[in-house]
């Protein structure tokens, strides 16, 4: 990596801004359909091992532990790229996901929705 790419990605972590539990959250979205597959949380750890490994890598509020995606499932996160909202409060992880995605063995953890009364099922307003 060049010094010049090197300064890009250190000036990019240095504006997240992380929670008082050192958290940050990140909707996990797939490459090619732009489809949101999960959410999950990061910390300062886990936003540079996904950048420095290429493995989607989370913080676990409930174990109090790093996780790699698919590292027990073989479920995994190819990490295509990481952006930040306009705050720099909430990431976006574009993935190439291999497998389910949610841990309960679906594709996306977005999978069950309901409509507002005044759109049909294809997307259209009455």
């Amino acid at each position: 990596m060049s010094s010049d790419s090197s300064d890009v990605a250190e000036s990019f972590f240095d504006r997240i801004v992380f929670d008082d539990r050192g958290l940050v959250p990140v909707v996990v979205q797939q490459v090619d359909t732009r489809e949101v597959l999960m959410m999950a949380w990061m910390n300062r750890e886990s936003v540079e091992l996904t950048l420095s490994s290429g493995s989607a890598t989370y913080w676990s509020r409930s174990r109090q532990e790093l996780w790699v995606k698919g590292a027990t499932s073989g479920n995994t996160q190819r990490v295509v790229s990481l952006s930040a909202d306009c705050d720099f409060d909430t990431l976006l992880l574009t993935v190439d996901q291999h497998g389910a995605a949610c841990h309960n063995g679906t594709h996306s953890c977005f999978d069950t929705f309901t409509t507002h009364p005044e759109v049909d099922a294809v997307g259209e307003v009455s």
